[in-house]
């Protein structure tokens, strides 16, 4: 596994854990001290985010073998960090019935996106190797065409042969 992602791994973990004690400890405050609390969960979830996205670049620039795992736990980490911005709204809203109906919508559309990342990840394994079938295919009729071609030049060459050959046979036949 890669040094990089390991380090933005534990740097995220620590993040995490962070924003979910401040969310419990927030839930319990009111008024100024609730919204200083809110900005710095904001912020811890800002960061969050960017680590995400740079684990999710490290994850792709590294073997096939190794991305299928850390895309997997980078998965895990999205839909943590999802239910922690959930938590926020909930905690931020000032309606409680309308932080639950926007939980309710944003999850659909959560469950929604993962599905299309998976979905273009597919695409794009897919993508690769149709063109990688391509490159091959091309090889194949660039040689087919160079033997054709080697086949036409010693047809060409075995011609002049057998004209030269009937030649000589027909000088030597008429000379006697």
């Amino acid at each position: 596994m890669s040094e990089v992602f390991e380090g933005y791994e534990r740097q995220y973990c620590e993040v995490s854990a962070s924003l979910s004690r401040k969310c419990t400890a927030a839930s319990a405050l009111d008024g100024e001290k609730k919204r200083q609390r809110l900005s710095e969960i904001q912020s811890g979830v800002e960061e969050a985010e960017s680590l995400i996205r740079k684990m999710d670049l490290e994850a792709r620039s590294l073997q096939p073998s190794v991305k299928a795992g850390l895309l997997a736990k980078l998965r895990e980490y999205k839909s943590d960090l999802n239910n922690l911005k959930s938590e926020l709204k909930r905690i931020s809203a000032p309606n409680a019935r309308q932080a639950t109906r926007e939980e309710l919508l944003e999850s659909g559309m959560a469950d929604t996106l993962v599905a299309s990342t998976d979905q273009r990840g597919r695409l794009m394994m897919t993508t690769e190797r149709l063109n990688q079938s391509t490159d091959r295919i091309k090889e194949s009729r660039r040689t087919m065409f160079e033997t054709e071609e080697l086949g036409v030049s010693i047809l060409q060459d075995l011609h002049q042969q057998r004209q030269s050959l009937l030649h000589a046979h027909t000088t030597v036949c008429v000379l006697p």
